[in-house]
């Protein structure tokens, strides 16, 4: 079970304001806080990214295997599109007011070898409610080869990790889908989350097991039916897809959090924080590349991670606009409002941190 922590009650006034600001801005422009036009084409395209190549795959259009492994490429971005710019906001209930169109979307995540469930619980619950907090954040928590917070287990290994960081991110997405979904239902099944989050554990592992069927028949089963294409050859546009879209992702996510200047704040004896929860989000959490707006159409607003950590139920398309508004309030209120200028600068900072990381951490001296 996830032990007992409590954020402190206190410093409420900076997010009321916030909110007060925000819903101003929504009533103001007479807009809605969900998708707008440019989501939903957004949507259409990033959809169409992943299964136009596919199509021409499986056409035919491509007979050799470098113009076969280009089609797989594209796929890729595809694939990390639909995860960052609609799975996303879907599965934070942010994309539409109507709970079944979010629900439809939230499942493109099994449309590409996940599950829907346990991203919910890693991501919505765990992530956005302690982030940064070891053992309880699983995106900082202990992750074998990698170290990415303080309070982690230190090997040897962890001083190099600054380097071959890059490579095992490419991995990420095949560990999700191949590995870590099971043992994370099956975690989550004996923590209690999955109840909490209306569903049995009956129900996701027989959904879990029927999608991945569904994703394996598809991905594999069809080129090599429609081409006659070996599975080895299958296989390799597969790897390669999985390694673009799980690079991709893992270099949009890690830079917000674990970088350079952000903070791990871990509780008390008794569970207690000592920030609200709004506030904490500010100290552990960092934007990056503000200006380049077709970077951030692409990646979904998640480059806006401030804004996105205090409003996951506002669509993405919004945060642009947001972003000064939260920037000022956390001025006026005297709080950190964490951003890097371009995305290379928060590439920078997060390998610095993870050179940081992989130093053998100093005894603390023993209580007499």
């Amino acid at each position: 079970m996830i032990r007992t922590i409590k954020f402190a009650n206190q410093q409420a006034e900076f997010f009321a304001t916030l909110s007060q600001r925000v819903n101003q801005y929504f009533t103001a422009n007479g807009i809605e806080r969900t998708a707008n036009g440019e989501m939903i084409f957004k949507t259409f395209f990033m959809f169409a990214l992943y299964l136009v190549p596919f199509a021409f795959l499986l056409a035919g259009a491509a007979t050799t295997l470098a113009g076969q492994l280009v089609l797989w490429a594209i796929m890729g971005l595809g694939m990390a599109g639909i995860g960052l710019s609609v799975m996303h906001d879907a599965n934070h209930g942010a994309y539409s007011k109507k709970a079944w169109v979010n629900n439809l979307l939230g499942l493109s995540l099994n449309l590409v070898g996940g599950h829907a469930i346990n991203w919910r619980v890693q991501h919505n619950v765990l992530h956005h409610t302690y982030t940064n907090i070891h053992d309880v954040d699983e995106d900082i928590s202990p992750r074998g080869v990698l170290r990415m917070g303080p309070e982690s287990e230190w090997r040897a290994m962890h001083k190099f990790q600054h380097l071959y960081a890059w490579f095992f991110y490419g991995l990420m997405t095949l560990v999700w889908v191949l590995v870590k979904d099971f043992f994370r239902l099956i975690k989550y099944q004996r923590e209690g989350l999955l109840k909490k989050q209306k569903t049995t554990p009956a129900r996701e592992w027989t959904f879990m097991l029927l999608s991945k069927a569904f994703y394996f028949t598809y991905i594999f089963g069809l080129p090599m039916y429609f081409l006659g294409l070996p599975f080895g050859r299958v296989l390799v546009g597969f790897l390669l897809m999985h390694y673009i879209a799980g690079f991709i992702l893992a270099i949009i996510f890690q830079p917000a959090h674990v970088v350079e200047g952000t903070a791990y704040p871990m509780p008390d004896d008794k569970g207690n924080l000592e920030n609200n929860w709004a506030i904490h989000q500010l100290h552990t959490t960092t934007n990056f590349g503000h200006r380049h707006k077709l970077f951030s159409w692409y990646v979904g607003g998640l480059n806006f991670q401030v804004e996105h950590h205090l409003f996951p139920n506002i669509c993405h398309v919004h945060y642009r606009a947001l972003a000064p508004i939260v920037a000022q309030t956390a001025h006026e209120f005297g709080l950190p409002y964490k951003s890097k200028e371009t995305f290379l600068d928060a590439v920078v900072a997060h390998a610095a941190q993870l050179k940081l990381m992989g130093q053998k951490p100093e005894l603390k001296p023993a209580l007499g």
